[in-house]
Formats: C-alpha cells, sequence, structure tokens
C-alpha cells in the first residue's frame, strides 16, 4: 500500500466521523491517531460530551468487532477476559471468551472497577494476549481498548494506577462546543429525528487494510535531530521542577510512533519536528504526576508541556 492510499485513507474515515462527532476535530485526529498507531486511547470529559458515542462511531467506520463493557465496583476480572466453564454434558471444561476478545473494547467509566478488575486489562494492552488457566490466547489486530472516565466525580472511583495509565497511547480530553458548534449539532439532531446515531457511518476500512496500513506506517523514517528532540522533551519533562514525576522511555517511543502515523498521514515518508509538537499533549498528559503546589497555582500538565516546548531546540 502506497502513502498516498494511507492519506485516502485517513481522509475518508475522518470523513465518516466528521458525520457524527460535531467540532471534534483535533479530538478525531488523535483518535486516528492512536487507532493506526496500534495503542489504546482514555478519553476524559463531563457526562454528555460523546465519549462513548465517540468509541461506538469509530468501531463503525472500521469493518471489524465491537464489544463494550461497562465499569462498576462489583464487576470481576473474568467478567473481562473470560473463563474456564465445565460443561457438566461433556465432562470437560470449555473457555467462555470475555469481551476483550473484540477489535474495538469499550471500556465505559473504566476507574468505576476495583483495581484487580483494571488489572485485567494490563496483559491484554501491553501484550495482546489473555491469560486463563495457565492458557494464553492471543487476540484479532486491530486491538484498540477505548476507556471513558469522569474527571469530576471521584466518590465510588478507583483511580488507575500509573502502571496502566502508562499502557494508554494516548489520554484525549472531550470539552464544551463553542456555541457556534453546539448550534450545528442542534441542527444535525434535530434533522436526524432526535438523535445521532453512528448508524450514519459507513465502514471505511477493513482490518486488513488496517494491517496493510499499519505496515506502511512503520516504513516511516524518522531522523537522528528527530529522535534528539523527542528525548530532549522528555528528558525536559523527568527534570522540570513542577513535575514529580516524569515521562518514562515507553513515552519516548509512543511519540515518536504517533509522529510517524502523522506523517504519513500528511503524505509524507518522513517525520518534522511539527509532527512531534502536534502529539506531545495527547501522549504526555496522563503520564506525568505534577506537584500539588503547582496544581493550587491552577498549572496544568498540558501548560507544563507547552513550556518544555518553547524551551527545547527545534531541529532544523
Amino acid at each position: 500500500m502506497e502513502l498516498s492510499v494511507v492519506q485516502e485513507k485517513y481522509e475518508l474515515l475522518v470523513k465518516e466521523l466528521k458525520k457524527v462527532l460535531v467540532g471534534q476535530e483535533e479530538f478525531i485526529e488523535h483518535l486516528v491517531i492512536a487507532l493506526f498507531t496500534g495503542g489504546h486511547v482514555l478519553i476524559e470529559g463531563v457526562p454528555g460530551l460523546g465519549k462513548t458515542l465517540s468509541a461506538r462511531t469509530l468501531a463503525k467506520t472500521l469493518d471489524s468487532e465491537f464489544s463494550r463493557i461497562q465499569f462498576t465496583p462489583d464487576l470481576m476480572p473474568s467478567d473481562v477476559t473470560g473463563t474456564k466453564v465445565f460443561d457438566v454434558k461433556s465432562s470437560a471444561f470449555y473457555m467462555k471468551k470475555g469481551p476483550v476478545f473484540t477489535n474495538i473494547l469499550l471500556a465505559d467509566e473504566i476507574n468505576r472497577a476495583t483495581p484487580k478488575t483494571q488489572s485485567a486489562l494490563l496483559e491484554c494492552m501491553e501484550e495482546g494476549n489473555v491469560t486463563i488457566d495457565g492458557e494464553t490466547y492471543t487476540l484479532s489486530k486491530p486491538f484498540m481498548v477505548l476507556a471513558t472516565m469522569n474527571p469530576l466525580e471521584f466518590e465510588g472511583t478507583y483511580p488507575l494506577p500509573e502502571a496502566q495509565l502508562d499502557r494508554f497511547l494516548m489520554k484525549l480530553v472531550i470539552r464544551h462546543l463553542p456555541p457556534e458548534q453546539e448550534e450545528v449539532l442542534l441542527k444535525k439532531v434535530n434533522e436526524s429525528g432526535g438523535e445521532i446515531s453512528p448508524d450514519v457511518v459507513s465502514s471505511a476500512i477493513t482490518s486488513n487494510e488496517w494491517v496493510s496500513m499499519n505496515q506502511e506506517i512503520n516504513k516511516v523514517h524518522v531522523s537522528d535531530n528527530i529522535i534528539r528532540f523527542i528525548t530532549s522533551i522528555v528528558y525536559a519533562t523527568r527534570n522540570s521542577p513542577a513535575v514529580i514525576l516524569g515521562a518514562s522511555s515507553r513515552a519516548s517511543i509512543a511519540i515518536m510512533k504517533c509522529a510517524k502515523t502523522l506523517a504519513a498521514f500528511s503524505g509524507r515518508d518522513f517525520v518534522i519536528p511539527e509532527d512531534v509538537v502536534e502529539v506531545v499533549n495527547p501522549v504526555l498528559r496522563h503520564r506525568i504526576i505534577v506537584k500539588p503546589e503547582t496544581q493550587l497555582d491552577n498549572i496544568t500538565v498540558d501548560d507544563i508541556l507547552h513550556g518544555i516546548i518553547k524551551n527545547v531546540e527545534v531541529p532544523r
């Protein structure tokens, strides 16, 4: 598959997503980048902004399987991965697969489940495998977890541990629409009979095309100067006076992979500094722990990252 085809497929996918996700251009772009980079996404936003709708719509544009898990405090790990069940008639155990055996998995309100249940996703997200009773099962590709989280409600929730947060390629934030975009949304809902459904979008790519596009994206060239630029940004997060915990080496790799995907979507077979800058915030914002006194000054992780990028020398 040539880069021109990759770019064409990307534009088609974005066009389909925009039919439902009004006024969320940047969110859509980053979501598609994560899909073709082969990573998972944590979606944060208050209720009613379309977090679940965005996951369903993305799955609809990809001709593949989709599953949804509503995370609750009483959810068990076996409810996520599956378990071995004894069949009385045959006097033998058989495998009852859980919702993770899919391509696009929506983990709705992931922080409402206990840490034990949350950890059931770790192997799935990192290795693409599920181990049940000592037997390992390989998940089909693509496999993508879209986890939603409400940033305002803390009662009855369990914060995601750093080890799990680091498994998410990106953290995307959905915010309220500006008035003009809100009007467009209302008109679209009114014209469609009272609701916006993922059914209005068409399948843009198949699983086999995803594999071919992923292979083409991996061929994108990254120069030594760009690699040095990425490492300088990540190193700066570890030495920032406003940060307790900086980004890991997994974060460096994630930035490079996402930059390669963005370059391919732009029709280029090489990465430029602008590609790196574009993906820094969504890739790093959930991997950095900010000092409490910094938070009291209303300085966000995004503010810190913007400051770091300004102070790091851009290669030319």
